[in-house]
């Protein structure tokens, strides 16, 4: 790493961020790739069913409502977990590969996938584990306290309408803001499970006491992201609406339906190639606050300047077996020596993780 380590302010952060992800755009932008072309391929499906339905009735009804049934069916038994997959897997190779560029040690887009594949059922639990606590618990309460809020209204049939809204708007009101405050609590879950190789349960606890003190800083993060998705993604499709209106019959019935889908994919499209850019600016910033945060709560730059100064040795991994890639684990569960084999212990770390203390060679302070 060419800069001494020490605690950063938000901008630095910030800058921090923009020189990573300038100087190894290719890579962060292909990691981030096949997540949004997994979303990209079903969302696209689910719109073909949608085109493909027509007012009908008797045998048609029956038969398009047969159709829309396989269709969600096999979006549920394909898409899902096809999509749950390779978020998760996307999410732990961005900070994988945001973790080695912070070191300056080289990364490409199948070494982040190789070094994150054996434990790939660890990064998927973790990503699910998020996802229930930032959305399925606020999901749930929501309906929950709907069913009260109704009933409170229905006996008091007087100010019923008023009260039911009011009490709609205050859980919406702190459902919200649970959500943000879940989301910033376990934001740093990935780079802890990542780096430090922990599993899903000890690195949501290690995220849950190593932000303390940053948490308005990453929302901050979040809140620019949003931004920035929301400029790129005007700036991309806003033109594109405006070119349609000067192609001649585009206004008219005859082709309003093709012109409407063919905007409508347009909008998707560029949705989805935003999301696929600004990706890596949160897994890199999150390895960023992670690392700061480690300075200002563990000393890690004064570690690092020992290592430096060959005050103490660096941290060498010990030679392991190397667990069962999870995907051909699937078929041996069950089997004693395969449950020790997608268990790695914690004292003999992965030689591909990122070592924060092993510097990359020719690597000066």
């Amino acid at each position: 790493m060419d800069e001494t380590l020490h605690p950063s302010t938000l901008s630095e952060i910030l800058d921090r961020t923009a020189q990573i992800y300038r100087s190894r755009f290719p890579v962060f932008f292909g990691i981030a790739f096949f997540p949004t072309a997994t979303l990209l391929v079903f969302a696209g499906a689910v719109a073909l069913v949608a085109l493909r339905l027509h007012p009908g009735s008797g045998a048609n009804q029956f038969a398009q409502g047969m159709f829309v049934f396989a269709a969600v069916a096999g979006f549920m038994l394909i898409g899902l977990p096809a999509l749950l997959g390779t978020t998760a897997l996307a999410t732990a190779a961005l900070s994988h590969a945001a973790a080695r560029s912070v070191f300056g040690q080289p990364i490409t887009i199948r070494a982040s996938y190789k070094a994150v594949w054996p434990r790939g059922w660890r990064y998927i639990g973790l990503f699910v584990a998020q996802f229930a606590a930032v959305w399925m618990v606020p999901f749930i309460a929501w309906s929950f306290l709907i069913m009260i809020a109704a009933g409170l209204a229905a006996l008091a049939q007087s100010a019923g309408g008023g009260l039911f809204v009011f009490a709609t708007l205050l859980v919406v009101l702190g459902l919200v803001c649970y959500g943000f405050w879940m989301a910033l609590r376990l934001s740093l879950g990935f780079p802890a499970c990542v780096v430090e190789q922990t599993g899903a349960w000890a690195a949501l606890k290690r995220s849950w006491s190593l932000g303390n003190g940053t948490r308005g800083r990453i929302l901050v993060l979040y809140l620019l992201g949003g931004a920035l998705n929301w400029i790129l993604s005007f700036a991309i499709w806003v033109p594109f609406v405006v070119l349609i209106q000067f192609i001649p019959g585009a206004d008219s019935l005859k082709h309003q339906q093709t012109f409407t889908t063919l905007v409508l994919l347009v909008v998707y499209g560029a949705g989805f190639a935003v999301q696929a850019f600004t990706r890596p600016l949160y897994a890199i910033a999150l390895i960023v606050f992670y690392y700061d945060q480690r300075i200002r709560q563990e000393g890690f730059d004064i570690e690092w300047m020992m290592l430096k100064a060959g005050l103490m040795p660096p941290s060498q991994p010990q030679p392991a077996q190397q667990p069962q890639p999870w995907a051909q684990a699937v078929a041996a569960i069950g089997s004693e020596r395969t449950h020790e084999a997608i268990s790695p212990q914690l004292s003999a770390p992965d030689p591909t993780a990122p070592n924060p203390l092993q510097p990359a060679s020719g690597d000066h302070a």
